[in-house]
């Protein structure tokens, strides 16, 4: 097997730990404490009614080349007949450089490939803010690092109001009436409910790519129900779950539209499989209407995606202009690294800076005069574990070696074994040194809301107590070959070899997986290296078919409030790395269930005193427990080019959602003396559904 430079060294670290049974005591020590790493800039904090409102206005305006060639040709309807009764108005004393003006484009470079249109269908449209782009869900949350603590709530978006019932079993939402998609067909709640009942609630279509398009996701039990057009009710089985309105943001709520997508769906079309609803609109289909504020014009594989404004969409400004300023987006189908160089150059406009490995060069650069992106870091809120399968009961059909592995996974000191075996500064330091990455213990991530140092369980490295820890389990090297065997009723004696599922498309992350089967060398475990691009390492960890996986973790482990079911396996589906079995249960280990009551307490709660002290019990019951190895944790930094005004100050590049949508680009503009000759197809609209482009 390859030798790593990870793995060197290894006994001249040793502590000297006695071979015998081993107490927590012995395992634990003191937590190091993040290295200082100030952010540039901090957030000003508003209440959200100083951020928008929803209402008419006197009078609207769009750019001058649409009215005159398509308004005045008599091809599209005035801009306020394609706007809502109420549209949503961003406040000017919100916006860091006031009303802007229309014109320019934002060239973004991204390294995944998008599979299709059909994104409620389960298809990814390539990430990096494509799909923030297109679609529009029921709340909002990347905004809310702007909001007032007493204030926290999402933000209002397709429902632009809600109310509890008496007794906070029931909510009903009122949607903005009169918006329309794309392509002009009015946006209802026709669209929810298909939506909620044939996708979310249908077991044979896929969940959102993240995986979070779940029934779970928004509480057992939970139904939902047309009233009229514009108003919907949920019924949940919890008392006033404020929870599940961060569920009903990105990217778990936002509908598609029915119109196009129910004639392809078997259950209305039954010379149909659902593999065909799912790939229906591939990424050739031009046009797919959205409630998003630009449209998918232009797609050539393996080079760029352009998409063009949203003559329908639904957002303006309080002088009545219709959003978004910008005419254009780009996506260059590159990779992620490139992304960072692209934007660090100025060959590309916006980039979150997430892979620590390009820190210190892009640092470097953004300091010179001359340099075309601003760089800002945030909060260390990117963060690493290696999580293991613990499902036992079938997820994923694992073979006898595979069972073997899950087995092994469920126990305590199995877990406790691999990570002191990990020696967290070293893997930190591989990525980039200075005072950008911290040790990980696991769970929730220091410097956060919920986070409590003292309630957190740290297991230093200590590789004999690891290999200490093995032999008890009855794990040795029966063949002489250097790798530990399982006992001989578990795979029939064979070596230990668990597979390592990882992401090609971030060298963060592959070179994290180097790292951790490096140090498990030492312990007698062989890892093998699973590497796959992101979609299909998604469809692989969605299904099961994983022992271990390094991955970079969601919203909950920053904001908790978001992506909460997630947390623990409080429904069969909810959980990453613990998915119910072929019987449709979740075995559940003891301290699981103990976290999922947690979990369930806290959604419950809405005392913010009850709500720590459970983040507090559910820390401890994680890290002690080691639900996953903690790796590593460090902040993102947000490049952007120095032409584009209205970005946020303090906008964190991930904390309630990822920076584009965090700084709303459909309110940020490039001042006329800087504007540059980007767009690719100017003064042209989206064209009908299913057109070759732009019309």
């Amino acid at each position: 097997m390859k030798k790593h430079a990870f793995a060197l060294g290894g006994a001249g670290l040793m502590l000297g730990v006695s071979l015998m049974a081993i107490s927590a005591q012995e395992l634990t020590g003191e937590l190091p404490d993040p290295p200082e790493f100030a952010a540039q800039s901090e957030p000003v904090f508003v209440s959200v009614g100083d951020m928008l409102e929803f209402k008419a206005l006197p009078e609207y305006h769009e750019p001058d080349w649409v009215t005159s060639k398509y308004v005045e040709a008599g091809t599209l309807p005035p801009v306020a007949e394609r706007l809502p009764k109420e549209p949503l108005v961003f406040k000017t004393g919100n916006m860091p450089d006031g009303i802007g003006v229309y014109g320019d484009t934002m060239r973004h470079v991204i390294g995944g490939r998008p599979e299709g249109w059909n994104y409620i269908g389960g298809q990814s449209q390539g990430w990096g803010g494509i799909d923030i782009g297109l679609s529009e869900c029921l709340t909002r949350n990347g905004p809310l690092f702007q909001i007032k603590a007493e204030e926290l709530e999402p933000l209002p978006n397709l429902a632009k109001s809600w109310e509890w019932s008496e007794d906070g079993h029931e909510l009903t939402m009122h949607l903005i009436e009169g918006a329309k998609w794309s392509d002009g067909d009015p946006f209802d709640s026709e669209d929810l409910m298909f939506y909620w009942e044939d996708n979310v609630n249908d077991p044979n279509v896929s969940a959102v790519p993240s995986g979070t398009g779940t029934p779970e996701r928004f509480g057992v039990g939970t139904t939902l129900e047309a009233i009229d057009e514009y108003t919907v009710k949920w019924t949940f089985e919890e008392v006033r779950p404020t929870q599940y309105l961060y569920a009903m943001a990105y990217d778990s709520f936002c509908p598609g539209p029915s119109h196009i997508l129910k004639p392809q769906h078997p259950k209305y079309n039954p010379d149909n499989t659902y593999q065909e609803y799912k790939n229906a609109f591939p990424p050739e289909f031009m046009n797919m209407p959205v409630m998003g504020a630009w449209v998918p014009v232009e797609y050539r594989a393996d080079d760029i995606i352009v998409m063009r404004r949203n003559p329908y969409y639904w957002k303006v400004d309080e002088n009545g202009n219709q959003l978004p300023y910008l005419n254009e987006m780009h996506y260059r189908l590159s990779t992620w690294a490139d992304r960072d160089v692209q934007a660090v150059a100025g060959s590309g406009d916006f980039a979150n800076l997430e892979q620590a490995e390009s820190f210190v060069e892009s640092l470097k650069r953004s300091a010179e005069d001359s340099a075309p992106a601003r760089l800002q870091f945030g909060a260390r809120t990117i963060g690493y574990a290696l999580r293991m399968n613990l499902s036992a009961n079938g997820w994923g059909e694992p073979d006898a070696r595979g069972q073997a592995v899950r087995e092994l996974n469920r126990e305590l000191d199995f877990r406790k074994a691999v990570s002191i075996a990990v020696d967290r500064q070293r893997l930190g330091d591989s990525l980039v040194r200075g005072p950008f990455t911290a040790i990980y213990p696991g769970g929730l991530y220091a410097g956060t809301t919920y986070y409590d140092k003292a309630s957190t369980v740290y297991y230093p490295y200590n590789l004999e107590a690891a290999n200490a820890l093995l032999d008890g389990l009855g794990l040795t090297d029966t063949d002489g070959n250097g790798i530990r065997n399982f006992p001989a009723d578990k795979a029939g004696g064979a070596d230990v070899e668990i597979t390592l599922l990882a992401n090609t498309d971030y060298g963060t992350d592959t070179n994290l997986a180097e790292g951790v089967i490096a140090m498990m060398e030492p312990l007698g475990i062989r890892v093998i290296a699973n590497f796959q691009t992101g979609t299909a390492r998604d469809d692989m960890a969605q299904s099961g078919q994983f022992d271990w996986g390094v991955e970079r973790q969601g919203a909950e482990m920053v904001s908790v409030v978001q992506g909460t079911t997630t947390l623990a396996p409080v429904g069969p589906r909810t959980h990453t790395f613990h998915k119910a079995g072929t019987d449709g249960t979740v075995d559940l280990l003891p301290f699981e269930q103990e976290l999922v009551d947690v979990v369930n307490k806290f959604i419950a709660s809405s005392d913010t005193t009850e709500r720590a002290e459970l983040m507090k019990q559910y820390q401890k019951l994680f890290t002690e427990n080691v639900y996953s190895v903690g790796l590593t944790q460090y902040p993102g930094a947000l490049i952007i080019n120095k032409r584009f005004a209205n970005i946020p100050a303090g906008a964190p590049i991930f904390q309630f959602n990822w920076a584009e949508d965090s700084v709303m680009r459909e309110r940020l503009f490039v001042p006329e003396d800087k504007q540059g000759d980007y767009e690719l197809h100017p003064e042209t609209l989206p064209g009908e559904p299913g057109g070759a482009g732009p019309v």
